[in-house]
């Protein structure tokens, strides 16, 4: 649980702002996304899978990227 305590003479725009860095480095806002819904057993692991495939194109393309040489440009 986040808080934040108002200091002596501090604008309510700076407790804001720490309030929302602490709740940004707590992680919360992700777990109240994430228990929002229920998934069932299988659609957690169809999701899952569906994730790591997503990153491993991106990963392999990425990879390719690096490795071919760059056309068009005359030196």
């Amino acid at each position: 649980m986040a808080e934040v305590r108002l200091q002596e003479g501090e604008s309510l725009e700076n407790a804001l702002r720490r309030f929302k860095r602490k709740v940004m480095t707590e992680d919360i806002i992700k777990d109240v996304k994430r228990h929002s819904f229920y998934l069932k057993p299988g659609e957690k692991r169809r999701v899952k899978q569906a994730l790591a495939q997503k990153r491993a194109r991106k990963k392999t393309r990425k990879d390719a990227d690096q490795a071919a040489p760059r056309r068009g440009v005359a030196a």
